[in-house]
């Protein structure tokens, strides 16, 4: 029985060191800015939200841990200090970085793709389904209906 607590104190102080290290490395990985109030605040984080990482792509401006969206969200928020709405920080953003940083880019002629692409290939192959079925039932359909004549054949599971 002393054995295994001397065991368990002795892992104890490593486990407790890299829990600290990992929390520390945690905080250091927030970026804080010094807003004025909880309103500001709350517009910052939705309006990060709405703007993707130009990094990561699947990740909002918001939720990425990359150096540029660091830097992005230090613009938007100089920006927001600076009085402009959230209208003119994304087109500023869209006027550097194209459509593609916004995760709700308008319909327009350059981003017709983006909104109707992924419908028009459903589209494609449910055509191609369609007649690749028909192709095959017309050949079925074609071909003598043939029974073996006798029953000493065994059935095809």
């Amino acid at each position: 029985m002393i054995g295994r607590s001397r065991r368990a104190r002795a892992w104890l102080a490593p486990c407790a060191f890299a829990l600290a290290l990992a929390s520390t490395l945690a905080l250091a990985a927030i970026d804080p800015l010094p807003f004025k109030d909880r309103a500001e605040e709350v517009r910052f984080q939705n309006l990060t939200k709405q703007l993707r990482c130009l990094v990561c792509q699947n990740e909002s401006l918001n939720d990425s841990s990359a150096p540029l969206a660091a830097d992005l969200r230090r613009d938007v928020f100089e920006q927001m200090r600076a009085g402009k709405s959230d209208d003119e920080i994304k087109q500023w953003l869209t006027a550097r970085y194209s459509d593609f940083v916004l995760y709700d880019p308008p319909l327009r002629g350059g981003t017709f793709l983006l909104w109707f692409g992924p419908l028009l290939v459903l589209g494609a192959g449910a055509a191609v389904v369609a007649l690749n079925v028909r192709r095959r039932a017309r050949s079925v359909a074609a071909q003598p209906a043939t029974r073996p004549a006798s029953n000493d054949v065994e059935d095809d599971w």
